[in-house]
């Protein structure tokens, strides 16, 4: 397939550009690949269609302010938007200057953060310091990393609600959005019923937003993110399974730990980095369902969704959600695939 394949026009008015007031409050667009349809509902009715005994799995990493502002030592503009964070000396991150700087180069951030470029790789830039240590002082300075998209600075409300209310491991730099639309309440809900949740971590780096080039979608490298796949998650879905229910992925973030952890056709324990690409014609092993959000056009996200749920479905649906005026991206309305069981 080509790139072009995945492309659409999105009204701007309908990118999201700021959280409902409540989380839950946003609608679900219902999508059931079996037999080809879907339905407009509102995301407090998921849990009528989220049965006893089915494993609910969410990613519980957690956004750190990695974004940072300051200058070079000459004295030009510099943006530093963290992609991960290495070790408490050293991390990786997209750098945007007038110029490209050299290792070696001095860079003062938030007027208090003093550290130097020690080297490149490709794209990223690893910065250096010896002042604390990184996690600390993006907490202390770093501001909120809006997705591009959103056409505003980072306000207060923005470092509660751009995080999920289960958030546990600091180090991503763009939220699990899927995630948001959970309050207390509702995941409270899910148990009530009997419904089994889990936690798995992966840390979503800058590289999400990186556009796929080419229009050869098979020759484009994903980015590689960290992620954390306990024992106990193994265990809980071999139960599920062995129970005929289903494994359900809040976002597709969680989709790629699961599936990466597949080895040798089982299900095993993984930490470590996936870049692992789902396209049309991947042969998932793991998730039955996926709750996501609405993604950008031609992005590998929009692609995963269309392995799972079927290209001509997605576009579908994605066009219906258009002329219903659903919002779009981080901050916007959901899309709950129910594969394998009819709506």
């Amino acid at each position: 397939m080509q790139l072009s394949d995945f492309d659409y026009d999105l009204p701007e008015q309908l990118i999201a550009q700021a959280p409902l007031a409540e989380r839950s409050a946003s609608r679900l667009l219902l999508v059931d690949p079996q037999h080809d349809c879907f339905c407009d509902q509102h995301f407090t009715d998921l849990i009528d269609y989220i049965d006893a005994g089915d494993l609910v799995v969410f990613n519980d990493t957690q956004v750190i302010p990695a974004r940072l502002f300051g200058k070079k030592q000459s004295g030009g503009k510099v943006e530093v938007m963290v992609e991960r964070v290495l070790d408490d000396a050293t991390l990786l991150a997209h750098v945007r200057a007038s110029k490209a700087p050299r290792p070696g180069t001095a860079l003062l951030l938030e007027n208090e953060i003093e550290c130097s470029v020690l080297e490149r790789r490709q794209d990223l830039f690893v910065l250096q310091q010896n002042n604390a240590p990184w996690l600390q002082l993006l907490q202390r300075f770093g501001h909120i990393p809006l997705p591009p998209y959103i056409q505003r600075a980072a306000e207060a409300a923005d470092h509660d609600r751009y995080q999920t209310v289960f958030a546990r491991k600091p180090g991503a730099v763009a939220a699990p959005t899927a995630g948001l639309h959970f309050d207390a309440a509702k995941i409270e809900s899910l148990h009530a019923k009997g419904v089994n949740t889990a936690h798995v971590t992966l840390h979503v780096g800058a590289g999400t937003f990186q556009p796929v080039r080419g229009d050869d979608i098979d020759s484009h490298v994903m980015h590689a993110e960290l992620i954390d796949v306990a024992q106990s998650v193994c265990t809980a879905i071999e139960e599920t399974r062995a129970q005929g229910k289903r494994v359900i992925a809040v976002g597709t973030t969680v989709v790629r730990s699961l599936e990466s952890a597949v080895s040798n056709g089982r299900l095993r324990p993984l930490q470590g980095e996936s870049s692992l690409f789902i396209k049309p014609g991947y042969a998932f092993k793991v998730i039955d369902a996926l709750l996501t959000n609405f993604h950008l056009p031609r992005s590998t996200l929009l692609m995963l969704v269309s392995a799972l749920a079927g290209t001509g479905l997605i576009r579908r649906a994605y066009a219906h959600a258009i002329s219903q005026r659903y919002r779009f991206f981080s901050y916007g309305d959901a899309m709950f695939i129910a594969n394998r069981r009819s709506l």
